[in-house]
């Protein structure tokens, strides 16, 4: 035990303490004690996993109620479960059951009559005889009553008959049931006669201290005569205390040859599982009948009660030794249902149809089991087992060293599954996704369930069984609650950070796994889009502040709206540009050609906006788009307290060029030959040309989406006359160039690409270009 002192400070600790706060100080420098708390009471699945632990332990070593309760109940199912096990050969049960209380009578029977029964117990050579009864009363006899009576008027009237009062002692003796009795008891010489004690002190506030001594006087043979002491002054309080025994007749108690309590103390539930082995009485210890009996039938070998510090250590008859808990409680190992011994009717024994051979040699237990009487207890076999069986199987535990173990090692073994159950759940589950989780949950629960019965049924050993599955429960339920407020708090921030710019069913499509929405990026292939307005500034000027507002909200929904149709992800708006992006956050494999579909769509809905505008006597708006497709960096950009999830890169920054190329070529919407290598299959397009854009050293070549590969009839001629004249533009062959593109102007006169090379050409044929030319264009602008 360590005392205060221990604790106090020395001059050397002192100055190591404050070296130690010191050291904490530097740790937590540059951040708030405030920032410091919130860092480190984050709930985990690990602190999860160690606080139910902790939690567990307490109440482990606190012995909670409810859970000793339920533990209780499932060694009685564990019990019940394992089956009947076979009775040893050495005990059988006398009974006073309905049919001997219809044949003799109702109860209490007269002595005469358990006279007989133990004359007949006797003549079948039963070896040693308990009764579960006890005999505290003078049997009623009306015949003795009417002799001393008699008697008592002989001695009144004076006269002196000495043949009378000879004839009156005569027909006392033989009226005397209880003397009878002794005789009989006597005669037998191997009979243990029951009692009980009294254990509330209100039960014997109306008797004397003399009382209380002659009854006591009627029991000492049951007293432990050995009392080994495992320490110089052992503490038994843990022991049941009694406060004063209801004996047997004295007449009865010297005829016996030993005595011993029959008292059964049930657990909170009523049920009988445990039986005490010794109660304190009076400074002295005794023993239980099932005991007294056993000590007889092994022919009174050495009996001696072990005391430890705490109350009980063992019980030791001969060279056996009978576990037992603080209190002198033996853990009683049911073998089975009622009947597991065998039963005789005690009418039977005395009508002799019971033969010798199965009484010879055995340990016969006189009880009750008729419903009338009241002795039947509750047991893990059921509410009706006869307490008197309780007994008989108490004798055949210790006969056989038939010992269900719960001791200080199996605390220790149920101490070390608490931990490693518990902490193998919390390492587990956490990594585990819902329906996996809860099927390793129950697959270790199930095991450790399995093996525990096991070793209950193969070894009698009594392993805790609800504390760790408490703990695995409890585990179990915390972490999935963690992640489901988690998840929940992840889905909320999701629909905070994306209800903008997605549509509510690719929202939830991300909810089914918040994880992506994480601060930092992932390299993906994906198509990103740009749009912008054509001279918007000059329209701008044009317009007062709320009609431009109405104007640019009415056209930015209309876009918006074509984005959502195409699942795409609505990046951010820039003025009056718009970023979308595709294949982000969630996967989608063709998300070149949804890019594609949306911009043929957002140019078809310009057109029915430009038709209203028009009729409205509104500006008509234009617009370019650029496409690109590629690796791009995306994720969650910014800081820990506000972030956009956005993508980067030079594929980003391509495509952002492309859209304002369209100026150029006099386009409405350009890819890169990145998407078109994609598209090209489904999307008809015409190549534009080869272009080296500003801040970039690589020349890409672009085209012009023209429309979906369906439509393509209605661009063939268009495009082949192009990319002829194209080619004939790069092969310096200027003036057949400008004749091809002059042809694509007969059919599309419109087309200012065409009117662009016709001027390329004419002024490259006045200035040609440095040989050997690329025919690549080179950007000066963005």
């Amino acid at each position: 035990m360590l005392n205060h002192k221990s604790f106090s400070l020395s001059g050397e600790v002192k100055p190591r303490i404050l070296i130690i706060l010191y050291i904490f100080c530097i740790t937590i420098e540059g951040t708030t004690m405030k920032e410091y708390i919130k860092k480190y009471s984050q709930v985990t699945p690990l602190k999860i996993t160690f606080f139910v632990i902790i939690l567990v332990l307490a109440l482990f070593f606190f012995d909670f109620p409810l859970l000793r309760f339920m533990e209780l109940k499932t060694l009685d199912l564990r019990m019940s479960s394992r089956g009947a096990l076979p009775a040893g050969p050495e005990t059988i049960i006398a009974v006073v059951d309905e049919k001997s209380l219809t044949e003799l009578g109702r109860w209490p029977w007269p002595r005469t009559t358990i006279a007989r029964l133990m004359d007949r117990l006797k003549a079948s050579g039963a070896k040693a005889v308990g009764f579960d009864i006890v005999f505290s009363e003078p049997d009623e006899n009306s015949s003795l009553k009417t002799i001393a009576e008699l008697s008592a008027e002989l001695k009144k009237s004076g006269l002196k008959n000495s043949s009378i009062e000879n004839l009156l002692n005569k027909k006392k003796a033989t009226a005397d049931t209880d003397a009878a009795l002794a005789r009989s008891i006597a005669r037998s010489g191997k009979v243990t006669l029951g009692y009980f004690f009294h254990l509330s002190s209100k039960e014997v506030a109306h008797l004397s201290e003399k009382d209380i001594s002659d009854k006591a006087d009627n029991i000492n043979n049951s007293r432990y005569q050995i009392i080994n002491s495992l320490e110089k002054n052992p503490d038994d309080y843990a022991l049941v205390k009694a406060y004063a025994p209801e004996a047997n007749l004295k007449s009865l108690s010297a005829a016996a040859a030993n005595s011993g309590y029959f008292n059964m103390i049930p657990d909170t539930d009523g049920t009988m599982r445990w039986s005490p082995l010794v109660i304190k009485f009076a400074n002295n210890y005794y023993s239980s009948l099932s005991l007294s009996v056993l000590h007889q039938y092994l022919d009174w070998p050495q009996l001696s009660l072990n005391l430890a510090g705490y109350g009980a250590e063992s019980v030791k008859i001969g060279d056996i030794t009978i576990p037992t808990d603080e209190s002198g409680r033996l853990l009683v190992n049911y073998l089975g249902p009622a009947k597991t011994f065998p039963h005789y009717s005690i009418t039977d024994i005395l009508q002799g149809k019971i033969p010798a051979e199965k009484i010879r040699n055995k340990i016969v237990i006189v009880g009750a089991t008729a419903i009338g009487i009241y002795d039947l207890r509750v047991t893990p076999f059921g509410a009706t087992y006869p307490g008197v069986e309780i007994h008989a199987t108490v004798i055949d535990n210790i006969l056989h060293r038939n010992f269900l173990t719960h001791s200080s090692f199996t605390r220790f073994i149920d101490l070390c599954a608490i931990i490693f159950f518990g902490l193998l759940m919390g390492m587990i589950i956490p990594r585990l996704k819902a329906v996996t989780g809860i099927f390793y949950a129950l697959l270790i629960l199930v095991i450790f369930v399995a093996v525990n019965m096991f070793i209950f049924s193969k070894y009698n050993v009594w392993l805790n069984l609800i504390y760790p599955v408490f703990t695995m429960a409890f585990i179990y339920l915390g972490i999935t609650v963690y992640h489901y407020i988690k998840e929940e708090r992840e889905k909320k921030k999701i629909r905070g950070a994306f209800q903008y710019y997605l549509t509510a069913s690719v929202i939830n499509e991300m909810l089914k796994d918040p994880t992506k929405l994480k601060l930092g990026g992932d390299k993906k292939d994906l198509s990103v889009l740009f749009s912008d307005i054509r001279g918007f500034t000059t329209i701008s000027e044009k317009l007062s502040p709320e009609e431009l507002v109405h104007l640019l909200n009415e056209y930015l929904t209309a876009m918006t709206d074509v984005v959502f149709r195409h699942n795409g992800m609505l990046d951010k708006y820039m003025g009056d540009a718009i970023m979308a992006v595709f294949g982000a956050p969630l996967d989608q494999p063709d998300h070149a050609r949804r890019s594609c579909l949306t911009a043929l769509e957002m140019l078809s809905e310009l057109h029915r906006l430009q038709k209203k505008w028009q009729a409205e006597g509104k500006p008509v708006l234009n617009i370019g788009v650029g496409v690109n497709s590629g690796d791009m960096v995306v994720g969650n950009m910014g800081s820990e307290m506000r972030f956009d999830y956005t993508v980067m890169g030079d594929m980003v920054n391509l495509g952002s060029r492309l859209e304002g190329i369209n100026k150029e070529y006099g386009s409405n919407i350009i890819i890169s030959e990145f998407t078109f290598n994609v598209v090209k299959d489904s999307m008809c397009c015409r190549e534009l040309d080869w272009v080296r854009v500003k801040g970039k050293k690589l020349p890409v070549k672009i085209y012009e989406l023209l429309g979906e590969k369906k439509d393509e009839s209605k661009f063939r001629d268009f495009i082949v006359n192009f990319e002829a004249g194209l080619a004939l533009y790069r092969a310096s062959r200027w003036d057949e160039a400008v004749a091809a593109f002059q042809k694509t102007l007969s059919i599309r006169p419109e087309d200012e690409a065409s009117i662009l090379y016709i001027e390329r050409c004419k002024n490259l044929k006045e200035n040609p270009p440095p040989a050997p030319w690329d025919g690549v264009f080179t950007m000066t602008k963005k």
